[in-house]
């Protein structure tokens, strides 16, 4: 009787979202995970766990420092990505338009072509070179006037890339852009010419005003691939120059790095510029930040694909930059321009209503942050949340599968195609969030978090509570 009043309680605080862990349900760890802990030098005190039943009708399975806030890393994508398919809806899609301020007349246009960022976190190189060839299209061969790029959508905050870790030219330190094309990055390809002693070098989108070198000399033969990035002793601090002052090894084969140059407020107008004379089309004026002309309308407009899919690809792949693109559309959508503090707004609005009182700190919605908090448990009773809504299939789809796809492709163990989990990694943190499937059959919401200096070692101390979870009978 005891117990199925507990059960009773249980089920009625989940549906209410009122989710209050009594001290009888604090551990223990399962012995696995305590061993790995043990290995890796961090103390369970670093470690925050929930696993409790999706559909929220038994008290959690195990309960351990849960309702302690911590930083979850990327599986702070999870509120942003589950908060942007609620209010959005899954079909969502960006329109980035197009404008001309005067007609095409044998060829010529006689004025400006305004392209208008709203926000896209998509618009990659092959949807560039389709946007260009609508503007060919329109009957335009000479642009005789400007390109006027309008970003105007999101109010640009100062950003410095080598912030957070040094490493400015990664693509994960990326600030978003209301235009922004082809994730702000480069992707060069490398493919070894034996004969010619050289690496061929290409590169995408193709870059006005930038000098890059169409070869790399080959290492001597024999040489092992290795780190191959570090042998190129690649040069990416010149806005209008990429230097490689070292060496190829053939053993790579085909390889491709995207790198993030300097001066990415630049890199929109280098990167449209380039796409258009590579379409044959002429310029006799130059590409500018600007905006629209109050009461031009659109000659065109390229829609975006719908936002389950760029949620598919942010949870599977972790993409940093996709992410606070979709964080700032909130505010976007709401108040008509997306900045970070709005974006906080509508985010902690939505938190409230969906999953009551309790703590988040979202900082950029990404979780490339030493500041972002949340606490298992309120991550739990998002998730079970999100179990029960319309918009499951998507955000389920989005995660990484254990041993098959995305972050979580190399996982090996008792989960393996039974978990759909987001990760997440920094410095000092380790974290997995998402469902779990027990060899039971119930299906289980598994969060769990290490905040320690030796985190990243902690990593198999979490793979062993999500086998522990699916051997669940």
């Amino acid at each position: 009787m005891l117990h199925f009043l507990f059960a009773r309680r249980w089920a009625w605080a989940a549906l209410l979202g009122v989710f209050c862990l009594p001290a009888w349900a604090n551990g223990p760890l399962p012995p696995a995970a305590l061993a790995a802990l043990q290995r890796a030098k961090v103390p369970p005190e670093a470690l925050s766990v929930l696993v409790v039943e999706a559909e929220g009708r038994q008290p959690p399975r195990l309960a351990w420092r849960a309702d302690v806030p911590s930083n979850p890393a990327s599986v702070m994508k999870l509120v942003t990505t589950y908060a942007a398919l609620d209010l959005l809806g899954p079909a969502f899609t960006w329109d980035t338009p197009v404008y001309l301020d005067a007609a095409p007349q044998g060829g010529s246009l006689r004025g400006n072509v305004y392209i208008q960022g709203r926000g896209d976190p998509k618009l990659v190189v092959e949807r560039l070179w389709l946007l260009m060839r609508r503007l060919r299209a329109q009957g335009i061969e000479t642009i005789a006037g400007d390109i006027v790029l309008d970003r105007s959508a999101f109010a640009a905050a100062p950003h410095d890339a080598a912030l957070f870790d040094g490493e400015p030219w990664r693509p994960y330190n990326v600030a978003p852009d209301a235009l922004l094309l082809n994730y702000n990055a480069v992707a060069m390809g490398f493919v070894p010419d034996v004969a010619a002693g050289v690496a061929r070098v290409h590169y995408e989108p193709p870059l006005a005003h930038v000098k890059l070198p169409a070869t790399v000399p080959l290492a001597a033969a024999g040489a092992a691939c290795g780190d191959w990035r570090a042998g190129l002793r690649a040069g990416f601090s010149d806005s209008v120059r990429v230097a490689f002052e070292g060496v190829y090894p053939a053993a790579c084969g085909e390889r491709q790095w995207s790198v993030a140059l300097a001066d990415p407020r630049g890199f929109a107008a280098r990167a449209v510029e380039g796409m258009w004379r590579e379409l044959g089309g002429r310029l006799t004026g130059r590409v500018r930040d600007g905006t629209v002309p109050p009461g031009l309308q659109p000659a065109f407009s390229a829609s975006s694909p719908a936002l389950a899919e760029a949620v598919r690809d942010i949870n599977k792949y972790s993409n940093n930059v996709m992410t606070q693109q979709v964080f700032l559309t909130l505010a976007l959508q709401q108040g008509g321009v997306g900045s970070f503090e709005s974006a906080r707004a509508v985010l902690a609005q939505w938190w409230r209503q969906r999953v009551g009182a309790d703590v988040l700190v979202a900082d950029n919605g990404a979780g490339l942050s030493r500041e972002a908090r949340l606490t298992a448990q309120g991550l739990a009773r998002m998730l079970q949340r999100a179990w029960a809504s319309p918009v499951m299939p998507e955000l389920l789809a989005s995660l990484p599968i254990a041993g098959v796809d995305g972050t979580l492709r190399r996982s090996q163990g008792r989960a393996a195609g039974a978990a759909h989990l987001k990760t997440g990694t920094l410095r000092d943190v380790a974290a997995m969030a998402g469902y779990v499937h027990a060899a039971s059959g119930r299906r289980y919401v598994l969060v769990a978090i290490v905040n320690h200096p030796n985190a990243p070692a902690a990593r198999p101390a979490i793979e062993a509570l999500v086998d522990w979870t699916a051997a669940d009978r």
